[in-house]
């Protein structure tokens, strides 16, 4: 995500980083860099005009000249700049003090808020321990029902509905009602949406709101594109309160324009962030990680609460344990490689480990090895991935042709994993914090 914007705002700051002296010359061509990099990207040209003025008043004042690496400095204030125009207060929702809390979605048609609304009842009930449940008040487009049902179905998460009715709010009273009465803590409300802003859509909207009386109302907005999304956001900022944004689709998003613009545009924060396709692929918008990100600095604590996430913790405790023991089979190399491939897309966990995006650039992050290494380890008998010094010249060659790969892939993977039980075997003679230690220390930075 944000690649073309990320690659020239690294470009325009590269010759920054190491420079020990900087001159009006350098910081005007790279505020130059900048300011065209962001126009480039879709962001609002108000917001980039605003965005530049600050990050150079800030970086001609003294903090920077007596700065023993003012390129650095400048880093830190762009960085610190992208946060601030992201919103840089917390991204949580609110929860009522007596159940159920109310979530009322809004937005057009085609910005995948009915798959939103199944994300954020996924992500509540996993990532919040939360009760969720959904409700079907989207009533103009004949298909959302049937799709709100079918994904319901999918994470096992109950869906109210009334299929005799086109009268949205009672639809959404009746569904609030099933889920106080079965003990729901919280219902999502997914409402109409139109394929475009007009007055109907509104009214209703506003009607929904006032008679559920929902503690948030997210609005969801298509990243892809780009300053419509905000100009749509500007609109319902206008006409229905909301009190922040849910971004779709931000993994395909190269340039960032609505990212970027919409809480400057709007003053309402994005909560909510859709990093793919899968129902497990939403995420809180964590601005300081993402400003992180884009200026190739990775983004750590994503990532370890990915791995939080990815493995259960009898199974964390059960590696942490063989790892101590200096032990790496072909069994637990398989059970690394899953856990990675639950983590998500490859490229987006490259892109959260600091400087190996940037070393990485260029290079095409493919997912399909990961099942190309699963393979070749399912190809080996028990015995094969217990003891992999027995695996001789003709085991080679048969687990090759089992899994559809290349005697040289086979060995590729039997050197790696030696190098990583050698590194296995020195970290299990010292002292090896678990993933919950690491967060933590993360976390306190």
């Amino acid at each position: 995500m944000f690649d073309t914007l990320s690659d020239k705002l690294q470009g325009a700051l590269g010759d920054l980083r190491s420079r020990g002296v900087l001159t009006d010359e350098d910081l005007s061509r790279a505020m130059r860099e900048i300011r065209l990099a962001l126009l480039e990207a879709d962001v609002n040209f108000k917001v980039v005009k605003d965005f530049v003025a600050r990050v150079k008043e800030r970086a001609g004042g003294a903090a920077v000249t007596r700065s023993l690496t003012p390129g650095q400095e400048i880093v830190k204030i762009v960085h610190e700049e992208l946060t601030e125009l992201m919103g840089s207060g917390g991204s949580r929702l609110a929860f009522a003090g007596r159940p159920p809390t109310v979530v009322l979605l809004a937005g057009l048609q085609g910005s995948g808020k009915t798959t939103a609304a199944a994300k954020l009842a996924l992500l509540l009930r996993k990532g919040e321990g939360k009760s969720p449940a959904l409700v079907a008040a989207d009533l103009q487009r004949p298909a959302a029902i049937d799709q709100l049902e079918q994904l319901g179905r999918q994470i096992q998460i109950p869906v109210y509905l009334d299929r005799s009715t086109k009268d949205a709010i009672a639809v959404a009273r009746h569904g609030i009602e099933q889920a106080q009465a079965q003990g729901r803590d919280v219902v999502i409300v997914d409402t109409a949406g139109r394929l475009q802003i007009d007055e109907p859509l509104m009214k209703e909207l506003a009607a929904v709101r006032k008679a559920v009386k929902p503690h948030n109302v997210l609005l969801v907005l298509d990243s892809m594109t780009g300053q419509e999304a905000v100009a749509v956001a500007e609109a319902f900022a206008e006409r229905v309160d909301f009190d922040g944004v849910v971004l779709t689709k931000l993994d395909g998003d190269a340039r960032g324009g609505a990212a970027l613009s919409v809480k400057a545009v709007t003053g309402k924060p994005i909560k909510l962030a859709s990093t793919g396709e899968k129902l497990d692929q939403l995420e809180y918008f964590h601005p300081d990680r993402m400003a992180s990100r884009i200026l190739g600095m990775g983004d750590v604590l994503t990532l370890i609460e990915r791995a939080e996430q990815a493995a259960e913790v009898d199974e964390q405790e059960e590696m942490e344990r063989r790892l101590r023991a200096g032990q790496f089979t072909f069994d637990d190399f398989l059970q690394s490689y899953r856990m990675m491939r639950r983590m998500g897309p490859l490229k987006s966990i490259v892109g959260m480990i600091p400087g190996l995006g940037k070393q990485l650039q260029g290079v095409d992050v493919d997912d399909r090895e990961l099942g190309r290494v699963e393979a070749i380890v399912l190809s080996m008998t028990a015995d094969e991935r217990r003891r992999p010094e027995i695996i001789n010249g003709s085991r080679r060659a048969r687990i090759a042709r089992g899994s559809g790969t290349t005697v040289q892939q086979v060995n590729q993977l039997l050197t790696a994993r030696k190098q990583m039980a050698k590194m296995v075997k020195q970290m299990g003679k010292g002292k090896m914090p678990n993933i919950q230690s690491i967060a933590a220390a993360q976390r306190r930075r």
